[in-house]
């Protein structure tokens, strides 16, 4: 089914057989010219699941796990990613107290780090509210956030992280001193200012440039896969088709998509990309 002789990487997507087309979009992904993906895990109350405690993440990341494995047997390599969504920050403070919910959040990203130990995931996730949040919120959030760069320094994994639009410019700093390289910290849903390692939306205007400069970055969909919000945020089709466009209109070259596909995803993750 693949249309192209190289690999072609999509580095955050989501596939939800309870809430959107599920295997479908997958097969969309693998008849586009995809290869392999990273599916991350979905925030617990898309899963109906309401954390009171780490160990009632088990529910989302198994469930993440499940799906990843029905991937793989239609043929597409699947890197399964697990943590926290920041926003569960304002969910769960509905429900318990600010310090209770950081112990939720913590306590999951404990159990995530420990499915990366057993290889049962490549990479964790985690960051902080993308929208406006109180002081005391904000603060315990980048606590939460902490937390993640150290569990992933200690697995030796990369951190995906999902935060608000910009730099973050003072992530790196917090990356050093929890004990990680900065190299492996992605930032989803990135814009061209970002120290960090770059994860661009596949429709980023600046590929074909950042691609000239040899800019070290991934592409992806960050396709939600919910019926009540189709298309969100790019189809699963989009990486792959974006990629060959750009290639046919020799805006980028085979190289670049090798370095985007292949080798920024092998230095990030730490991941085998072959067909």
């Amino acid at each position: 089914m693949r249309s192209n002789p190289f690999p072609i990487t999509d580095d955050h997507i989501h596939i939800d057989p309870k809430n959107g087309r599920g295997i479908e979009a997958a097969k969309d992904f693998l008849r586009a010219g995809g290869t392999h993906l990273f599916l991350v895990s979905k925030p617990s109350w898309s899963l109906e699941v309401f954390p009171s405690s780490g160990a009632d993440y088990a529910a989302v990341f198994d469930e993440t796990i499940r799906i990843g494995q029905m991937i793989s047997e239609i043929g597409i390599v699947v890197f399964p990613v697990l943590g926290v969504h920041p926003a569960e920050i304002s969910r769960i403070s509905e429900r318990l107290d600010l310090k209770h919910t950081v112990e939720v959040m913590k306590g999951g990203l404990d159990l995530a780090s420990r499915y990366v130990e057993e290889r049962k995931a490549c990479a964790l996730k985690s960051g902080r509210p993308h929208y406006e949040v109180s002081p005391e919120m904000w603060a315990a959030s980048n606590d939460v956030l902490s937390h993640a760069l150290h569990l992933a320094g200690e697995c030796n994994c990369a951190l995906q992280i999902h935060a608000e639009s910009g730099a973050c410019s003072d992530v790196p700093e917090m990356a050093r001193r929890a004990g990680i390289r900065s190299e492996r910290v992605v930032k989803h849903y990135a814009t061209p200012d970002t120290p960090l390692i770059p994860s661009f939306i596949a429709k980023q205007k600046e590929i074909p440039e950042l691609c000239r400069e040899k800019r070290r970055f991934m592409m992806e969909s960050d396709f939600m896969d919910e019926n009540s919000r189709p298309g969100a945020v790019i189809g699963p089709k989009s990486v792959p088709r974006v990629t060959k466009h750009l290639l046919g209109q020799d805006l980028i070259r085979q190289e670049d998509c090798h370095r985007i596909h292949v080798e920024t995803v092998e230095y990030v993750y730490g991941v085998p990309i072959t067909l």
